[in-house]
């Protein structure tokens, strides 16, 4: 009772474990929602996969790059009546990314499709004829998909499934991305220009959903942007919202165990103190939260041996380089390809082994905003996909000299001086993904979107082992990528109201 008699009602409690962008999205929601909601973060600052550095006047990101769906961060800040307009700024980028192949030649990929035709002509005409009809024919993905929600809406009922099947074969979603996109385009270079996004979630092209190529015609249809003072200010933003209506954050605590008292969530237990809360969510790798963080006991179908039996995406070596002196050849994105492709995934996928050769995706933000680093410097991020830890790869001995061969690349490739010019160089490679992102397996994006790990078949964002346990982020529905993790935070809300109506 209040001093003047009436009933007084205590706001229920929610905690979410980690930062990430699915994370920061679930605690603004919540908050919003009449949750006091708190979020873990076990690193010295927020952000997840998402973090930043700071060297010597250069500014890295190191894990997003990249902004499409830009409506569905504005719907994050509006859950909690909010403007994004009034957090931070998104910078266009035109061309979306630069792809180089492997015999000099390259396309500057946008979403104009007379510059996208005009381009394609030059290597195959008959390819640049059907780029309408490729994009008419992703169209439909991209309307069930994003324009639908599809991906907001948990994946966690049976039926839901059953009745998505019609839809799905209709829309030829259960054919792999790479077979898909070869029914219109004969070069290998518009095939793989038109396949490759799963890569950017961990998934390979020709085994992943062709639901993934929603991207494409994502990207088309909204841009693709950038923030200025980097991916990192999304993050702040979305920090400062949350803080802004009430939602508290702690960092540098590590959650040792999520509490259940009659299968039911009731807390979290960190060093030395025990958390109580109505409701958990992780934005933790979901194979690491059900196997390190829940006791046995309470596991019916996520057993270790379950967890054990998920594919993992592969890994990535990154490499964060100061450079003083500018490189004119490179976009704010660029892909530089081996010749091998098919041959190069399945050495990363399947026979996890590291090859000779590598593909590349650097990103150089200072085209697009100069002050990432110092004046007529470039802070270059590179990514090298590779096998996850499960291959026999000994990374303590493999990983320098494996870096070492990639700058000796870069140098012959084009990027003249830059071993001489560099003044800060960090690698974040496998191990760092297991020991500092508690990322089984070494995985760079969460659990490998291939179609029997897709929709239903993902671990679920209301947990089925424990009630009142939720799951947002690259591991759970409907994925990994920006878009995919904030969608992933909107699929939880739409859980807890189903399954909370009383709250």
């Amino acid at each position: 009772m209040n001093p003047n008699g009436t009933q007084t009602t205590t706001a229920p409690r929610a905690i979410v474990i980690g930062s990430g962008f699915g994370g920061l999205a679930a605690a603004v929601r919540l908050q919003a929602m009449g949750y006091q909601t708190q979020i873990l973060e076990q690193r010295p600052q927020v952000g997840g996969r998402a973090y930043q550095f700071k060297e010597a006047g250069y500014t890295f990101d190191m894990g997003p790059s990249l902004i499409t769906a830009p409506d569905i961060i504005e719907d994050v800040f509006a859950a909690a009546g909010r403007r994004r307009a009034d957090y931070l700024d998104f910078l266009p980028l035109d061309p979306f990314y630069r792809i180089f192949f492997h015999d000099g030649s390259h396309i500057d990929y946008n979403g104009d499709a007379a510059q996208m035709k005009a381009q394609m002509a030059v290597n195959n005409p008959g390819d640049a004829g059907r780029y309408d009809a490729f994009m008419a024919a992703i169209r439909p993905i991209h309307q069930a998909i994003i324009a639908d929600r599809l991906g907001a809406r948990p994946f966690d009922r049976l039926s839901t499934m059953l009745a998505f099947i019609p839809k799905a074969l209709k829309l030829g979603a259960f054919w792999p991305v790479a077979h898909f996109v070869r029914r219109f385009f004969k070069d290998p270079r518009h095939h793989f220009m038109f396949s490759f996004h799963p890569l950017f979630i961990g998934g390979n092209p020709f085994r992943a959903s062709s639901v993934y190529l929603s991207i494409p015609y994502l990207e088309r249809d909204g841009g693709v942007w950038f923030t200025r003072g980097g991916m990192y200010s999304l993050v702040e933003a979305f920090a400062r919202l949350f803080t802004d209506i009430g939602g508290g954050i702690r960092t540098g605590v590590a959650v040792e165990e999520i509490l259940v008292q009659n299968g039911r969530a009731v807390g979290v237990r960190v060093a030395g103190e025990t958390l109580p809360a109505d409701l958990v969510v992780s934005n933790a790798d979901v194979g690491f939260t059900y196997s390190h963080l829940i006791r046995p006991e309470h596991r019916r179908k996520w057993t270790d041996r379950r967890v054990a039996r998920l594919d993992q995406t592969m890994s990535s070596v990154v490499v964060y380089l100061g450079v003083r002196r500018r490189y004119p050849k490179l976009a704010h994105h660029t892909l530089i390809l081996t010749k091998r492709y098919k041959e190069l995934l399945a050495d990363i996928f399947d026979r996890k082994v590291l090859a000779d050769d590598f593909s590349l995706y650097l990103h150089a933000p200072t085209v697009t905003d100069s002050q990432m680093a110092p004046e007529g410097a470039e802070s270059l991020y590179v990514l090298i996909p590779v096998p996850n830890l499960k291959a026999d790869i000994d990374w303590e001995r493999e990983e320098e000299p494996f870096v070492e061969r990639v700058i000796d690349f870069l140098e012959r490739w084009g990027l003249e001086g830059l071993r001489e010019n560099l003044e800060v160089k960090q690698v974040f490679g496998p191990r760092d993904f297991r020991d500092q992102l508690s990322s089984l397996d070494g995985n760079a994006f969460g659990i490998e979107p291939k179609l029997t790990q897709t929709a239903w078949f993902r671990p679920h964002n209301a947990s089925e082992d424990v009630r009142g346990l939720y799951f947002v982020g690259a591991g759970t529905h409907p994925g990994a990528g920006v878009p995919g993790v904030l969608l992933s935070a909107e699929a939880m809300e739409y859980c807890i109201k189903r399954d909370e109506p009383e709250r």
